[in-house]
């Protein structure tokens, strides 16, 4: 997807919830926010986590935003199915705050976004175009969850071990993790430091190899902990 271009296509999203109302107040904040930044079209809705996975595999959208609680096949089970079967489509799940036990195995999964309802709208809007455009995406209140309660362990601890972690990177993989844990995208990484955005994908694929985590997510967590990103 194309960067600085007001023309461009609109994000498209998949969005299951198993409540027609919930879905229809999500659709409407979306559309609020296509007037800047690059808009969005809800190209097909869900009921289910089942109906969820095979929309996604007939639509093929840039973004799957999925809630946690659904029957047939929960959101979590979907999310894990689409990550594994539709690799072009980014995963957010979109619940309430109650459910914060559920965001390890979330991003565990693959997820990249995990959004709240009772958050602000701007928070959506923000996360789904994170999402879309390859960035890690977490609702505040998430992000202070996963960091102090969500790895287990002592704060201390953690923060030890994730500086010991990225010692093992160059002084620009440090730079390039510092700015995936403050929710950049490539073609922002790109402009931020002066690079192409191929470079930019080397950079961030060598980072999660050395970190060993599977993606964008786990590397933020580990640059928040490292102490890289500005609090």
């Amino acid at each position: 997807m194309s960067t600085g271009d007001t023309s461009r296509a609109p994000i498209r999203v998949l969005l299951a919830d198993d409540e027609a109302m919930v879905r229809a107040g999500v659709r409407a904040i979306l559309d609020s926010g296509s007037g800047s930044g690059g808009g969005t079209e809800v190209v097909a809705e869900a009921g289910d986590g089942h109906e969820a996975v095979e929309l996604c595999r007939a639509h093929r959208p840039d973004v799957a935003l999925l809630d946690v609680r659904m029957p047939r096949l929960d959101g979590l089970a979907a999310a894990e199915e689409i990550v594994r079967t539709v690799p072009g489509t980014a995963v957010a799940m979109l619940t309430t705050f109650s459910e914060g036990a559920y965001v390890t195995r979330a991003l565990g999964g693959g997820a990249t976004g995990f959004l709240l309802k009772s958050g602000d709208p701007y928070e959506l809007i923000a996360g789904v175009r994170a999402v879309a455009a390859g960035a890690a995406f977490l609702s505040p209140k998430v992000a202070r969850y996963v960091i102090d309660e969500g790895l287990g362990g002592g704060r201390l601890t953690r923060e030890a071990r994730a500086r010991a972690r990225v010692t093992a990177l160059s002084p620009r993989e440090r730079e390039v993790l510092g700015l995936v844990g403050a929710g950049l995208s490539n073609p922002e990484i790109a402009a931020r430091l002066h690079l192409v955005e191929g470079t930019v994908k080397a950079y961030v694929s060598a980072v999660l190899d050395r970190l060993g985590v599977r993606n964008r997510v786990q590397a933020a967590i580990v640059a928040y902990e490292a102490g890289l990103v500005e609090s």
